[in-house]
């Protein structure tokens, strides 16, 4: 008989886990677009306050009422608004798929191996 380190091919058919067999890319996906939108919000506050910071050098207030405060206040309005709303969605997909992933965790166990205990013995032979 031969032995090999791959995976062994069983007589029963793998079970489609359905819905359950995207959960950990939309993790993963979910918590890289998470990271990204953090890094843009922080971009985004740090251009606003560098952009009020330069208009107010010349003594004008950025709070004021006039049309070029109102104009610097709201230039990242939109992709602060859109990076928000894409972050929560990636934060909603992440942690479904989480829930997703910590539910089935005890089903997917033996998939892989047959169902078979393997100690530290039987690993070092």
């Amino acid at each position: 008989m031969e032995e090999s380190a791959g995976p062994q091919q069983s007589g029963e058919p793998t079970r489609d886990r359905g819905p359950a067999r995207f959960a950990r890319p939309a993790l993963i996906a979910g918590a890289l677009v998470a990271v990204v939108c953090i890094g843009l919000l922080v971009v985004i506050f740090f251009l606003d306050t560098f952009n009020a910071t330069v208009y107010s050098v010349g003594g004008d207030d950025i709070a004021g009422d006039t049309q070029e405060a109102r104009d610097i206040r709201g230039l990242y309005d939109g992709a602060r608004a859109g990076s928000i709303a894409v972050l929560v969605a990636a934060l909603l997909t992440a942690a479904g798929a989480a829930v997703m992933l910590y539910r089935g965790r005890n089903s997917a166990a033996g998939e892989g191996e047959g169902g078979e205990d393997v100690d530290f013995d039987d690993l070092g032979r």
